[in-house]
C-alpha cells in the first residue's frame, strides 16, 4: 500500500507510516537523490529540523534504503541500489 505524493520508498513496512514520517522520508530521499549530502545539508535543503532528520535517516538505513560512507566522518547518505529501483 502506497500514499499518493510520497516516495514508494518511505512508505516502510517495519514502521507505522503516518503521514509526517512519510513527508520527512520523501523529502530525504529527493534530497539524497540529486546529492549525496551530509545530515546538514539534508536538513538545510528540507527545512527540518536535524533531529528529525536523524531519526529518518537511521530508519532508512535499517531498512536499506540509504547507505554512508562510514569511513570518513561527518557521514555522506546515498541511495542503495534498492533505495534507487522504481516501484510499480
Amino acid at each position: 500500500m502506497t500514499f499518493k505524493g510520497f516516495h514508494p520508498k518511505a512508505y516502510l513496512k517495519s514502521k507505522r507510516n503516518v503521514s509526517t514520517g512519510l513527508r520527512t522520508r520523501t523529502l530525504i530521499i529527493e534530497v539524497i537523490s540529486k546529492k549525496p549530502s551530509q545530515i546538514k545539508r539534508i536538513a538545510n535543503e528540507t527545512q527540518l529540523s536535524y533531529r528529525s532528520i536523524v531519526y529518518h535517516v537511521k530508519i532508512l538505513r535499517k531498512e536499506n534504503i540509504i547507505t554512508s560512507n562510514t569511513i570518513k566522518k561527518p557521514s555522506v547518505w546515498k541511495l542503495t541500489r534498492f533505495g534507487q529501483q522504481k516501484l510499480e
